[in-house]
């Protein structure tokens, strides 16, 4: 648009958004990875919090931990299984078009892990400026390292995704001898850990048998939505997903006694997702399931511009908004924690009537996220320019502000 066009109605803005995005978008795959984008920060944003100390030091809490009714809200707001459902969609689909073309797969998998790692190397470069600055102007230590923790917490996703994708070779010849049926044997794998380790001899067991079901868990959904971009996996295996996951998922609840909540929840002995737990799979089962079941209608949905201009932003910025929605609600605290304590913000989570106190945030949240994405969406692009040196020295920011954050130095 030129500087003196007049400026065009709302709906032509929108349409025109929509026009230029590429034709071969599959606008059901963006709309469903646009919503389990989004349930990340909604979900923390949410449900975890702060408490103010007297010396205006802010801690970590969860409403979780005190008002166990909400653990249902982390069966809506848990969606890691349609992220990696249609993170093993398009993975396959762009890993097939690479083969077309002739490039050798090291190639392929090397431009999918630089677009998952530039952002986060970017927050946590960023941040280990930033702490030495925090500490300046007296910004407490446990504030900092709480800071530090939050900023990190979403980062285990990334490493997660990115030994998943490069295992995309062999969820293709799994595929290829088993279709849709080639998930199974991750589900089993993770059944079987589990019964290891709550079954009758789970005392005389160590620790780390539990984390066999980290990649098994989280490569299940990866796995169908390969198979789905296959078609390997259609509306028939889709309902079968949908019946049995929701069927187990109520057994194990009602049956087995698994914890109701799908995050890890402080003072508990269990937790259900570091790592996966069989409701975990049960969970992403009965969401991919649904979420096959439902494309055409989301295509449908998405087809007009005004649901499709925000899909489409967000898809835009999806690295950013995972790896800085925890920036945001900090920057919106730490202002706060040097004054009085603000009701939802520097209260404990402790009385269900903070939900309503922290709800009005929100907003406020998902504004300064917004600003900081503004300035941190280059982080998204290819570094190209960026001499060699200043990789480098990012890279060692990332590694030292990660160590520091995870308390190993």
């Amino acid at each position: 648009m030129s500087l003196d066009e007049r400026p065009r109605p709302r709906t032509l803005r929108l349409s025109t958004i929509g026009s230029r995005e590429p034709g071969q978008r599959d606008r059901a795959i963006d709309g469903l990875r646009a919503s389990a984008l989004l349930a990340v920060p909604t979900g923390h944003w949410l449900i975890g919090g702060f408490v103010r100390d007297s010396d205006t030091s802010l801690h970590n809490a969860s409403a979780l931990s005190s008002f166990g009714p909400l653990a249902p809200i982390t069966w809506v707001l848990q969606m890691l299984g349609i992220f990696f459902l249609v993170g093993g969609y398009a993975s396959v689909l762009s890993f097939r078009r690479a083969a077309e073309r002739g490039e050798p797969p090291r190639v392929w998998l090397r431009g999918r892990l630089a677009r998952l790692l530039r952002p986060a190397v970017g927050v946590t470069a960023v941040w280990a400026l930033l702490t030495p600055l925090l500490y300046a102007v007296g910004v407490p230590t446990t504030t900092v390292h709480t800071a530090a923790t939050l900023v990190v917490q979403p980062l285990w996703f990334v490493c997660v995704y990115a030994v998943v994708t490069a295992l995309t070779p062999y969820c293709v010849a799994a595929n290829r001898r088993l279709g849709g049926w080639a998930a199974a044997p991750l589900a089993a794998t993770v059944a079987v850990v589990d019964f290891l380790r709550y079954g009758p001899f789970a005392d005389s067991l160590p620790y780390w048998v539990g984390l066999i079901s980290l990649f098994p868990g989280w490569m299940f959904a990866y796995q169908l939505g390969v198979s789905w971009g296959e078609k390997r996996l259609g509306r028939r295996g889709a309902w079968l997903l949908l019946i049995c996951g929701t069927a187990l998922f109520t057994v194990l609840l009602l049956v087995f006694h698994y914890p109701a909540s799908m995050v890890g929840v402080p003072g508990q002995d269990r937790t259900n997702s570091h790592p996966p737990s069989l409701l975990v799979i049960a969970l992403a089962a009965a969401q991919s399931g649904a979420a096959i079941l439902l494309r055409d209608r989301i295509a449908t949905l998405l087809q007009r511009p005004a649901l499709w201009a925000p899909v489409s932003a967000i898809n835009l910025s999806a690295m950013t908004i995972l790896c800085w929605h925890q920036t945001a609600m900090v920057a919106a605290a730490l202002p706060a924690s040097f004054f009085d304590t603000v009701h939802g913000l520097t209260t404990s989570p402790d009385f269900p009537t903070w939900m309503l106190t922290r709800l009005p945030w929100l907003p406020l949240f998902a504004a300064v996220l917004t600003l900081i994405a503004q300035a941190t969406k280059r982080f998204e692009t290819p570094w190209t320019g960026v001499p060699q040196g200043r990789r480098i020295l990012a890279g060692a920011l990332a590694v030292g502000f990660s160590a520091f954050a995870l308390r190993l130095i």
